[in-house]
């Protein structure tokens, strides 16, 4: 676990495997109550070029548990806190950064892998920050509101590599969260894949596979779509 120098504490495994020049990184932005250990756990299962890093969101819920930002929940339903939102949107960017001037990762080759809230936040970034990330995978997430907002030039977004994968049975954030982002990415020139599985609020085995697959075609073929 680092933090001496970094906007936020993470854990890191070096890529197992050399690639050709300063290696790739794979950022993973984990969900509302969980921590980096979370998804770091899926490293072992991580192209073995890729450096694996596991970030823990700013915001203290409990002891172990963290978040990008609070949620409040309503009568009208669940309201988020916009200024927590661009808080961390604007610390991941800054991390980003860090990461590729600590580790001499290539720039040019920055994955973002979120799940629910930090799906939110990696496609936030992605989209905000043109050039700032090679692709995105985003499990059972969902758009932001103010995120296409954000967005300074639609053009700038032509072919970013997108794997948005979401659970017909997710009862957390329902299915029909999934369908309105894909509905929102597809009105973009972004280079979209979109899977659904009959799943709820996890991480498959069928998710992990589509995950892993992506992640490899965008490093032996950079811009090629999933294979099927």
């Amino acid at each position: 676990m680092s933090q001496n120098g970094f906007s936020l504490v993470h854990h890191a495994a070096p890529p197992k495997r050399s690639a050709e020049g300063a290696p790739p990184v794979l950022l993973m932005l984990h969900g509302y109550g969980a921590n980096e250990d979370d998804l770091f756990s899926l490293a072992p299962y991580i192209d073995e070029r890729l450096l694996v890093v596991s970030a823990r969101a700013p915001v203290t819920l409990g002891p172990m548990s963290h978040a990008w930002f609070n949620l409040g929940f309503t009568p009208q339903g669940i309201a988020i806190d916009p200024g927590e939102v661009e808080a961390s949107r604007q610390t991941i960017h800054r991390f980003i950064g860090e990461l590729v001037g600590s580790y001499a990762v290539d720039p040019r080759r920055v994955f973002l892998l979120g799940f629910s809230q930090g799906a939110m936040m990696s496609l936030a970034v992605a989209l905000t920050f043109p050039g700032i990330a090679a692709g995105v995978v985003a499990l059972s997430g969902r758009l932001l509101p103010q995120t296409i907002a954000q967005i300074p030039d639609p053009d700038l977004l032509t072919g970013l590599p997108i794997l948005a994968v979401h659970g017909t049975r997710d009862m957390v954030l329902p299915i029909h969260n999934g369908r309105e982002t894909n509905a929102a990415l597809a009105r973009l020139p972004v280079d979209l894949t979109y899977r659904e599985y009959p799943m709820g609020h996890e991480i498959s085995l069928d998710t992990l596979r589509d995950v892993t697959s992506w992640l490899r075609l965008r490093l032996d073929r950079p811009g090629a779509d999933l294979v099927n």
